[in-house]
């Protein structure tokens, strides 16, 4: 009889620890870009739908979402600017070599709050001054040059910048230096010192504060300007065109950029007629070698990177070219 019970308790035991086992969720986590976050959420949703796997994402600007995948606080980091070869090394003391994935292109708009003055043109240097504080009114003859016609005011112009470390600023100081690099002083980063205007943290917090105040322009990628109604500027390109901002003129950018087998480039001021001068590329950020959840964070990115670009289109994010596509199926394999 007690032979049976203990018999008994074992199986009990035995059938215990196998539900505990197989019921493990898996629950990948990432954090980064703010650029990325509305298309990342779209795609959790997907993903969850269709195969039962959670993808937390926070939007914590890029420069967090790094230093937290450095530090192998999350599965991946999303980032609007790619490591910088200072930060590949400490990775790579830290856990290895890491790979980047791209897993879709956008674009970074000048968004403005003049609601009776929809559409303005900007270029390059007159962009540069402004954020350099040399162009401070409305009516200044730079801007009223490259929008003949339109009954520009002569109000001051407010600038906005993101306080955090943001892939958003490394594009737009990116684009900055490719222009001019003598007269944009500050530099390429993530988190150059503005020598004038307000901070705020993330892109939302940058819509809301051109929102809130007349005369204020900021730089956004193009979603949060239309989900706020934001007006925002067209932008003359290498070609001397001013062309909007939408997936056409970012895929057009793309198109005529060589890829580099480590996946780092840039696609600002891109040569293409069409090529919309501001955009950039958002990537996830992992290491080679992964944990226990390596395999479904490796079918996730897959699948974002194939199944997935169907969303993007919906969040006028640009998709990704399929001579790219075949790039990342090599990175996306060495994960292990």
């Amino acid at each position: 009889m007690a032979i049976r019970f203990a018999r008994m308790w074992l199986l009990l035991l035995v059938g215990l620890v196998s539900v505990g086992c197989g019921d493990e969720k898996v629950r990948l986590e990432g954090a980064g870009s703010s650029f990325v976050d509305p298309m990342m959420q779209e795609w959790a949703q997907v993903y969850k739908k269709e195969k039962g796997i959670a993808i937390n994402y926070q939007s914590k600007g890029s420069g967090a979402g790094i230093k937290m995948m450095t530090g192998q606080e999350i599965d991946f980091g999303c980032s609007d600017a790619p490591l910088n070869d200072e930060q590949l090394n400490e990775c790579k003391n830290v856990g290895g070599a890491v790979v980047h994935i791209p897993l879709c292109m956008g674009a970074i708009v000048p968004a403005y709050n003049l609601p009776d003055l929809p559409d303005l043109i900007f270029d390059g240097p007159t962009l540069i001054a402004i954020y350099l504080g040399k162009i401070t009114k409305w009516n200044d003859p730079a801007l009223a040059k490259l929008n003949p016609g339109r009954n520009l005011p002569d109000e001051r112009i407010t600038v906005a910048f993101r306080s955090d470390a943001s892939g958003s600023t490394y594009i737009l100081t990116d684009y900055f230096t490719q222009i001019d690099k003598a007269a944009w002083t500050p530099g390429k980063g993530t988190a150059p010192k503005f020598p004038i205007g307000t901070g705020a943290k993330g892109s939302d917090g940058i819509a809301g504060l051109v929102r809130g105040t007349r005369g204020t322009i900021g730089y956004v990628e193009m979603i949060y300007a239309l989900k706020n109604n934001i007006s925002y500027g067209r932008v003359v390109n290498s070609k001397g065109k001013a062309i909007t901002a939408e997936t056409k003129s970012v895929t057009a950018a793309a198109a005529t950029v060589e890829l580099p087998d480590d996946l780092r480039y840039s696609i600002v001021n891109a040569p293409g007629v069409e090529a919309y001068p501001i955009s950039g590329t958002v990537w996830a950020i992992t290491y080679v070698k992964q944990g226990k959840w390596g395999r479904q964070l490796k079918d996730f990115l897959w699948w974002v990177t194939h199944e997935g670009q169907k969303e993007t289109e919906n969040l006028h994010y640009a998709a990704l070219p399929e001579s790219l596509v075949k790039k990342i199926e090599a990175k996306l394999d060495s994960i292990r």
